[in-house]
């Protein structure tokens, strides 16, 4: 058999028929195990792989696939921590059902990608950088999970950032006295470090970052604390890089600030090296939390206090929801504050 192995050609050769050698790669609880594994050995010693995927999920409809569409391009998230352990949930939950992960990023919308069309689903993580290619998706009305936004019409996987942060936030307030800053993310539509102006905040539906500032603003106000924008940096990309820029900004002040609320860990552990480098004692000049509760929280010095969200258990449920076509309600995921030395 020189030519191409064909499933049919290969049922021939074998005596057995096209059912037979399919189960053996796709069915095999349809086979006793020592039927299928002679029928693989047999396939194995003829050079055959296997029935063609492609023309298997033309006859089906299905390929096995399920994509994540990521706000952020593919080399951020493999690098963010938050990112990178909810892909990692995501991840462990497919491969228990025998389905492969795709990885697309909304930052490189092609217009019209071939990729789109493969997956059987669809997890969109954070807000969808391209309208057009969300549309594209929405439209082959395959099931769809979004993860911390919300999208209407469509089930959302989410922990409550507004209740989260005012906790948060009302904890570090009451352990010191004096000025409030916070070190937000993505709050506007810029590329820069720099302060804020309310009327060009994203919209608390699209964006996590604005709950975050909501439940800080809310804790500021229930404990009589001045919380002005002035006091309010927007930082691009969850980076060292440009959570320093923001962290010297509002370490450099006169009078320096008491709190420092901080929308992500990366951005707090930034803030307590620019703490170090400018001999600011922490926790007894300046106390910070930060949020989301990333291993590395756990061994800075001092310890960060944080909120605590379970990023992988987040990717675990999405997957699960969407495989189980859990579609009708909104899942809220818990998360829990968590208290170290930094305030």
């Amino acid at each position: 058999m020189q030519k191409k192995l064909t499933l049919k050609a290969v049922a021939k050769h074998l005596g057995v028929s096209v059912a037979t050698v399919s189960n053996a790669y796709n069915r095999p609880d349809q086979l006793s195990a020592g039927l299928r594994q002679k029928i693989l050995r047999q396939c194995e010693e003829l050079g055959y792989q296997g029935p063609n995927a492609a023309a298997r999920s033309l006859r089906t409809g299905r390929s096995g696939i399920i994509a994540i569409l990521l706000s952020d391009t593919l080399e951020y998230s493999f690098t963010d921590p938050v990112a990178s352990q909810f892909v990692q949930g995501v991840a462990q939950v497919l491969e228990q059902h025998g389905q492969d992960l795709l990885l697309l990023s909304s930052q490189h919308d092609t217009q019209s990608s071939s990729a789109e069309a493969v997956p059987d689903g669809f997890i969109l993580y954070g807000v969808p950088h391209s309208d057009a290619q969300l549309t594209r998706i929405l439209q082959q009305n395959k099931p769809v999970v979004a993860v911390d936004f919300d999208l209407p019409g469509y089930v959302s996987v989410n922990i409550d950032n507004y209740k989260a942060a005012l906790q948060c936030a009302l904890h570090a307030m009451r352990q010191r006295s004096g000025k409030v800053s916070v070190l937000g993310l993505r709050l506007i539509d810029s590329d820069r470090v720099c302060r804020i102006q309310h009327d060009e905040l994203y919209s608390s539906d699209a964006s996590i970052s604005r709950r975050r500032l909501e439940g800080y603003l809310a804790a500021a106000s229930q404990l009589k604390r001045d919380l002005p924008a002035s006091q309010i940096w927007q930082i691009p990309k969850n980076t060292l890089h440009f959570a320093r820029i923001a962290a010297y900004e509002a370490l450099s002040q006169h009078p320096l600030p008491s709190v420092i609320l901080c929308m992500s860990d990366v951005i707090a552990l930034a803030a307590l090296a620019a703490a170090r480098e400018l001999g600011i004692n922490i926790p007894e000049q300046l106390v910070v939390v930060g949020f989301d509760g990333i291993a590395e929280g756990e061994r800075s010095v001092p310890t960060l206090s944080t909120v605590q969200q379970f990023s992988t258990d987040k990717g675990r449920k999405a997957a699960q929801k969407l495989l189980n076509a859990d579609l009708t309600d909104n899942e809220i995921m818990p998360s829990e504050l968590i208290i170290r030395q930094s305030c």
